[in-house]
């Protein structure tokens, strides 16, 4: 027999960005307890709006399952003493098992006898266990920011207000913070009105009669439609930004979409500005033609119903009109300021207290900047630019624009730069230093946008790691994850060549300078070095790396960023297609394990090169030496690898008939010299013993 668990927590207004994951907490919390419980369902599904949270438990079995488990104790022989009656290892085991030592049986495992014994326990009635079981769900979540209320000690992401417990048709009694569980559930603020839940499976459709979609999907499917549907009769396109559309989406219980409108005349400030102002502020999608202009209209969500939608649309465009003069007014204020005033008022503001003013930050951004462009060898006229960008990529954090819209960073210096008269690539350059922005985000695409970007986020990441600010586990106030990530996607998709330790190097000798007061630790790189490591880790495992792979190479070095996602990719590549590569694989590997033998410096002597193996061996990688490493320093790692795979039938031959370990000191030394040689150059490309087959 089964019966239906439904689960209701009525709140005061959930902040919207936690409610999908406080969903899924209480699905997943709840799932789990069943499981511990030992109660069979078929499915627990979650529901959730602004105002509740709640699960569905279908088929929820009537009574726990019997158990019946049988549990490994001592051994024979130390269950029993010398007289042959059960030791006190025995004794105890049996008490912590709550059996009677008759209840012992002797079974062998591993050519051992080992006494078990077998615990039963019958399954209690489900409705003894709902109330505690529920009441230790709601108490074990966890939230961003937790409230207190009242007398209570109790901490909730909002105070509870009322609670649906219902088991079939049975009320669970249950009760927290003063608040007992019954079988009413409240609709809609404003209209709906208290409702009786009969029975768990009606709680949806009763929930729809009081204007609650509780099903997130549904409300979203719902909202969407109306969207596209406008959309079509308007013949517009509406931006549907998702993390918008997530935040709406638990903004209402009962979604109806209208729209409105605004001045044309609001349409002289760039449309970035514009689109802020409505996504972030006021919770509205931007309208857009069929070219991606921008056009006097928005679209928003209600929580209600379709009644009276011109009056809210009114007062939706009054609102916004508000907004849209400020954002005008701070607009053409910002346009009467001067760079070189702005760039005065970054000497005022603390980047960081140790670090200095993000003026200082700013003098650090251009040296490192001027060191990568002389690096990379650009153009005189790239390197000005270079130079220019860095002097004034953070000029806009003191315009009333971006203190209003710090989101707009990059988008306003590059709008007020081009203004000012400065040349397209320095004004695109201050909105690219910025990139990426985020994963899958554009890299910069001109040279001064790209060696600025290279400068600032290598710049923080020094910064922090000298006052041993340095990542660990889920902690990351400074992004400096994401900053190494967008070093290492500049890098690669502009195939630019400079290593990781030349960045490093730029940024550290500048902070040394600048910073003179500074005491820089030696493990300052060696720390750099690693964190980088696990950036090139993702980087190739998110390329669909095998993980033996990624090992392989990143083992050999990843300096060069282009260089080992080459790598990678060639590897897999003779990995996945090369039938015998496993032969060279294991060729390569067994030269790597005999070479850890020979003796540091040893240099091989041709002279005593007697057996014919050892010779073709000498040969063949004396052939091969120079193309594999042109081939490396070119980049072309398919053809390096193709290259190495040419010492597979020597290595092979060698070990068929030459003895490496020989009694004559000399010739043992030579030879385990030569297998050195053979396994710098093989090193050099990846640690093939890591591969697995």
């Amino acid at each position: 027999m089964s019966k239906d668990i439904l689960f209701e927590i009525g709140l005061e207004e959930i902040p919207a960005r936690f409610i999908r994951a406080a969903m899924e907490q209480l699905q997943d919390k709840t799932v789990k307890w069943l499981e511990a419980s030992r109660i069979e369902h078929s499915g627990v599904t979650a529901y959730a709006t602004p105002r509740r949270l709640a699960v569905l438990v279908k088929d929820a079995a009537e009574k726990q399952a019997d158990i019946s488990e049988e549990v490994k104790g001592p051994s024979r022989k130390i269950a029993l003493d010398a007289s042959g009656e059960w030791s006190k290892a025995a004794l105890g085991f049996a008490r912590s098992q709550g059996v009677s030592p008759d209840q012992f049986t002797f079974k062998e495992l591993a050519g051992v006898e080992y006494i078990y014994a077998t615990k039963n326990s019958d399954g209690v009635e489900t409705s003894s266990l709902l109330a505690e079981g529920l009441t230790g769900i709601v108490s074990s979540m966890s939230f961003p920011k937790n409230m207190r209320w009242g007398a209570y000690d109790f901490k909730f992401v909002r105070p509870i207000r009322w609670l649906v417990a219902l088991f079939g048709q049975d009320i669970i009694n249950l009760e927290i913070t003063g608040v007992q569980a019954g079988n009413v559930s409240r609709g809609h603020r404003f209209l709906g009105a208290e409702t009786v839940i009969t029975e768990p499976a009606a709680y949806v459709e009763t929930m729809r009669t009081q204007h609650v979609l509780v099903d997130v999907k549904e409300r979203e499917t719902l909202i969407l439609d109306q969207i596209n549907k406008l959309a079509a009769e308007k013949e517009w396109t509406i931006a549907i930004k998702e993390d918008l559309l997530e935040e709406v989406l638990f903004l209402v219980e009962t979604p109806t979409v209208l729209f409105g409108t605004f001045d044309p005349s609001f349409l002289n400030i760039p449309q970035e500005v514009l689109i802020t102002s409505m996504r972030e502020h006021q919770r509205y999608f931007p309208v857009f033609d069929a070219a991606g202009k921008l056009l006097p209209f928005f679209v928003t969500v209600r929580n209600g119903n379709a009644e009276s939608l011109d009056v809210i649309a009114k007062g939706n465009e009054k609102v916004l009109r508000a907004r849209l003069s400020d954002a005008k007014f701070f607009y053409e204020e910002d346009q009467k300021l001067q760079i070189s005033d702005a760039l005065a008022k970054l000497e005022t503001i603390v980047y960081q207290v140790e670090l200095g003013s993000v003026g200082d930050k700013v003098r650090r951004i251009r040296a490192i900047a001027d060191k990568l462009a002389a690096k990379l060898e650009l153009s005189p006229t790239a390197a000005a630019e270079v130079s220019r960008t860095a002097d004034i990529c953070k000029f806009d954090l003191v315009t009333q624009m971006v203190g209003e819209f710090p989101e707009l960073q990059g988008t306003m210096g590059e709008d007020y730069a081009r203004k000012a008269g400065e040349v397209e690539n320095v004004a695109k350059g201050i909105f690219e230093h910025y990139q990426p922005r985020f994963a899958g985000d554009s890299v910069p695409s001109t040279e001064a946008g790209m060696v600025v970007s290279l400068a600032d986020k290598i710049d923080t990441i020094v910064g922090s790691f000298s006052l041993g600010i340095i990542p660990t586990g889920s902690q990351d106030p400074y992004a400096l994850r994401r900053q190494a990530a967008g070093i290492v996607q500049i890098v690669l998709e502009h195939k630019l060549p400079v290593s990781l330790q030349e960045i490093f190097s730029a940024a550290v000798e500048v902070h040394e300078n600048l910073r003179a007061e500074k005491h820089f630790a030696p493990e300052l790189r060696i720390n750099l070095y690693e964190f980088f490591g696990l950036r090139v880790k993702r980087l190739l495992s998110d390329d669909n790396i095998r993980y033996d792979v990624v090992e392989a190479v990143t083992a050999a070095g990843f300096d060069d960023i282009v260089d080992v996602v080459n790598r990678s990719r060639a590897l897999t590549e003779a990995v996945n297609t090369q039938a015998d590569f496993k032969i060279t694989v294991d060729s390569l590997t067994r030269v790597s394990n005999l070479a850890a033998k020979a003796a540091e410096g040893s240099v091989i002597q041709p002279s005593l090169l007697k057996e014919a193996a050892e010779v073709k061996l000498f040969e063949t990688w004396q052939e091969i030496h120079a193309p594999y490493q042109e081939a490396l320093a070119a980049r072309n790692a398919a053809e390096a690898l193709s290259i190495l795979s040419g010492l597979k039938d020597a290595v092979t031959g060698f070990f068929d008939s030459v003895m490496v370990m020989a009694e004559d000191e000399q010739v043992r030394t030579n030879r385990l010299a030569l297998l050195a040689a053979v396994d710098a150059d093989s090193r050099v490309f990846a640690d093939f013993g890591k591969l697995v087959w």
